[in-house]
């Protein structure tokens, strides 16, 4: 007599990894926010899901509901924290010029991310971002450039708002019609204004781009 094998009984649905209620948040956040600057708004709460590989049910249960995950990925994004602790751990005892170049590509970087965002998640009421305070990110400029005081032309406590100034213009599309300024232009910008001696400029771009990158952490 012949036997046949017993049907298999269907695999359990795959489970998510137990996780704390706010690792669980962390891990679906993270996974939304380059959903939203994909697609905004018109992200699914499945598509969410998928990303973060949980059950959609899971994402209901960790926030009530679709536009809830989305401010969370809106508010982590523009939280402007992760930028100073960027910031802080450049060595304040590199050279001027590639501590100019390095603060002014992370800020533009950070005001590039921030115009995506805004721009894809349009005109809905946005969560309350942080702001800087007295002890952030001006702060934090003056004191990575204050062993450079001898050789500034402004007090250390105004480079902060100038260089954030000049990244935050030339990260705007519609202001650069004739073209992006690129990193390089900019540093020069900083650092010598719109006149100035060649020699100067060429030896300031030569420093700012061959020094390698490093930070206190990398000392350590």
């Amino acid at each position: 007599m012949t036997t046949t094998d017993a049907s298999p009984e269907a695999a359990p649905a795959r489970r998510a990894p137990a996780m704390s209620p706010e690792d669980r948040r962390a891990q679906i956040v993270d996974a939304t926010i380059p959903l939203v600057l994909a697609a905004g708004a018109a992200v699914t709460s499945k598509q969410i899901a998928e990303a973060a590989g949980v059950a959609e049910g899971t994402v209901f249960r960790a926030f009530g509901d679709k536009d809830a995950v989305i401010d969370a990925a809106v508010a982590k994004y523009l939280d402007p924290a992760p930028l100073r602790v960027r910031l802080g751990a450049i060595d304040p005892t590199l050279p001027l010029e590639f501590k100019v170049r390095q603060v002014l590509s992370m800020l533009q970087e950070r005001f590039q991310g921030v115009f995506a965002m805004m721009t894809a998640v349009g005109m809905r009421e946005r969560p309350p971002v942080p702001r800087d305070t007295g002890d952030g990110y001006a702060q934090i400029i003056a004191e990575l450039f204050a062993p450079d005081i001898e050789r500034l032309g402004i007090a250390p406590d105004r480079i902060g708002p100038f260089l954030r100034a000049l990244s935050f213009v030339t990260s705007i599309g519609p202001f650069q019609a004739s073209g992006p300024i690129e990193i390089d232009e900019l540093v020069d910008l900083a650092l010598h204004g719109i006149v100035g001696d060649g020699a100067a400029r060429q030896a300031s771009a030569t420093q700012a781009s061959a020094t390698p990158t490093e930070t206190k952490e990398d000392r350590c």
